[in-house]
């Protein structure tokens, strides 16, 4: 789904093809197909050469739902093809390395593949109590997952993407059968894989997140969330095998640039209401907030229901903070429940410089916007403390610290 995705965006299939070199066998062995997935019109990448029938699905390890996953299912002829297409799916981590060397990815591409497999490797090797040397990747060691992982780094590599973000991932539900029984969604590959990633379970009662998909996307995606400021350039989207009766089963990639001129950063805003704490805990929540990763912490005066005086918490944090800050509260505090809404926020640019007073050396902290010095503001401690080494009032200092600064910005 991915690959299709970059190939509806613009990546042209014959580059894709010959990035691959004789690793997809022949140039016809990889194509696209249009179709429609609940209503939405979709690119889908497939691949003739080693899937396995749908009967014989549970001989494998490492499980997921081919449907779900994008994964194209060729027609067998005869149980020898069949044997001889589940001997080599599964394949040793020095096997699939032999493969990429085949393929025409660049070198640094080919580093970043092999990277790639190893990853898989140690979570393979950690799930199932073995060593990497000794692991067989199962299902996605089958000629089409590493198509689509050798694929999908050519593509992104050609695109020239410097930066990549992925909204949180909707993994489903449910659960899939594999050779070892009955696993949960997500199966445990894909969720040591998605391990400190943002996810949650749709109502889709199938997997919606491969071990193919989460390796690619933990491995690119720098961060996670709401689309960040950016100029669109080309959209593209990829199509699973399945069709969904109630959500469109695709991808969306979006190509564009960051746009300078909208300096907004993605965060959620949480919110409790406290009535009945002791107000020396508040202090100490506050430390404890910041220093597990808020931005700011306050707190307000309200009136409450029943006319009871309260104190209203707000945490200003990056999304990805929210579910630890929330933890926090709930511990730290009396309340019983949170709010929380994600928003945006524009903030200059900031630095902070050194400037020499009489009484000693004071950081200044220097606000900009578009290279402009909109603010400048001496640190309030070190004013204090020169004026506690100094004797000098605290006003005085803070002066002197300021006409340094201006001093040092006209030369």
């Amino acid at each position: 789904m991915i690959l299709g995705a970059l190939i509806d965006a613009g990546v042209p299939l014959s580059d894709v093809r010959r990035a691959l070199g004789s690793l997809a066998i022949d140039p016809e062995s990889v194509w696209t197909e249009r179709v429609t997935r609940t209503g939405i019109s979709a690119t889908k990448f497939c691949v003739r050469g080693e899937d396995v029938p749908r009967d014989q699905a549970d001989d494998h390890e490492g499980p997921h739902d081919h449907d779900a996953g994008g994964h194209s299912h060729a027609p067998h002829t005869d149980a020898h093809e069949t044997r001889h297409q589940h001997h080599h799916a599964h394949r040793s981590l020095a096997e699939i390395g032999l493969l990429i060397d085949r393929s025409a990815l660049s070198a640094a591409g080919k580093t970043r593949a092999k990277a790639l497999f190893r990853r898989l490797g140690d979570v393979e090797a950690g799930i199932h109590g073995t060593t990497v040397d000794t692991v067989h990747l199962h299902e996605v060691g089958a000629l089409d997952s590493i198509v689509d992982i050798v694929g999908a780094v050519f593509a992104l590599e050609s695109l020239g993407i410097d930066r990549i973000v992925s909204s949180p991932l909707n993994v489903g539900s449910g659960s899939i059968r594999s050779a070892h029984g009955l696993y949960p969604v997500p199966a445990p590959a894909t969720m040591k894989l998605l391990e400190g990633t943002p996810i949650y379970s749709g109502p889709q009662q199938v997997e919606m997140v491969t071990p193919t998909g989460a390796l690619l996307v933990t491995a690119y995606a720098t961060e996670f969330g709401g689309l960040p400021p950016m100029r669109v350039r080309a959209i593209g989207y990829g199509a699973g095998s399945r069709d969904l009766p109630d959500t469109p089963n695709v991808l969306r990639v979006l190509i564009g640039d960051a746009d300078s001129t909208a300096a907004a950063q993605a965060v959620v805003t949480i919110e409790a209401e406290i009535d009945d704490m002791n107000p020396q805990i508040f202090g100490l929540l506050m430390e404890r907030l910041l220093r597990e990763g808020a931005l700011d912490v306050f707190y307000t005066s309200i009136q409450m229901k029943k006319n009871r005086p309260g104190t209203l918490l707000t945490v200003i944090a990056e999304p990805q903070a929210r579910a630890a800050l929330t933890s926090t509260i709930f511990r730290e505090t009396t309340t019983i429940g949170v709010r929380y809404r994600e928003m945006s926020r524009e903030c200059l640019d900031r630095e902070t410089v050194s400037v020499e007073t009489p009484g000693g050396t004071i950081r200044v902290k220097v606000a900009r916007r578009n290279g402009e010095i909109l603010n400048a503001s001496p640190e309030f401690d070190d004013c204090v403390r020169v004026a506690g080494e100094t004797g000098r009032p605290l006003k005085d200092v803070q002066l002197a610290a300021m006409q340094a600064f201006a001093a040092r910005h006209a030369s």
